[in-house]
């Protein structure tokens, strides 16, 4: 059996004296897009930052593509070939749409990133915008551009946190599809997603996550025999 792109077990997480993850066990297999539900505050920002180091301390076990990473410092976490696109985007306002594109550093084989002609061909709002300052892009065009920054790169591990929140439904299409060409080409994804609709017909896979623990774990073809579980997990 091939080794999974990330195998998480144990995980405990804090920032500064607070306990935010008791435990968490997560397995994403090479190609899988694997979602991580939960209400806000369950944890799972937090799973996705303790994955690159972002949290305080942590402790437990976290593998990429086999190696043992809770000991390693952010940027050679991401030399193991993650990407990470946080909620916040992180665009630089002061670069133009393509120098915002150019800026990463490779994290995977050299010629393993995607080129700007691939992007621009995944992404043809952003081919119009090249030249447009990152703060003067829409919303949904900044959202393209946080996830297009990381297929630069040359990382085949995707963790997307919340790419479809609060953007318009053409923007919502645009970024599922682009998920399913991702996954068509090979790469690992990890979404976090409060947008259920979006999330449901892309994932392979679902973890259900609630006081910093996984409290539920189910398939695709699970799904409609898990909804009234779903309801009571994620209503408001």
């Amino acid at each position: 059996m091939s080794t999974p792109a990330l195998e998480i077990s144990g995980l405990h997480a804090w920032y500064g004296e607070s306990h935010i993850l008791h435990g968490v066990d997560l397995t994403v297999n090479k190609g899988e897009v694997v979602t991580i539900l939960g209400r806000n505050g369950a944890g799972r920002t937090t799973t996705m930052r303790a994955i690159l180091g972002l949290t305080g301390s942590r402790k437990g076990s976290i593998k990429i593509h086999g190696t043992e990473s809770i000991d390693m410092p952010t940027f050679k976490v991401a030399h193991l070939g993650i990407g990470y696109c946080p909620e916040e985007r992180g665009i630089f306002a002061t670069l133009s749409c393509e120098e915002n594109l150019l800026l990463p550093p490779p994290v995977g084989p050299v010629g393993s990133g995607m080129s700007l002609q691939e992007i621009y061909e995944m992404f043809p709002n952003l081919l119009e915008r090249r030249h447009s300052p990152g703060t003067r892009l829409s919303g949904g065009e900044q959202q393209m551009l946080a996830v297009a920054r990381i297929l630069r790169t040359g990382a085949n591990l995707l963790l997307l946190d919340e790419i479809s929140e609060g953007l318009a439904p053409v923007i919502v299409q645009t970024l599922a599809r682009m998920i399913k060409t991702l996954k068509a080409k090979g790469y690992t994804i990890v979404m976090v997603e409060q947008n259920f609709r979006f999330a449901a017909p892309l994932a392979d896979r679902f973890y259900v996550m609630e006081h910093g623990e996984i409290v539920e774990h189910f398939n695709a073809s699970e799904l409609a025999s898990k909804q009234d579980t779903l309801n009571e997990l994620l209503g408001v």
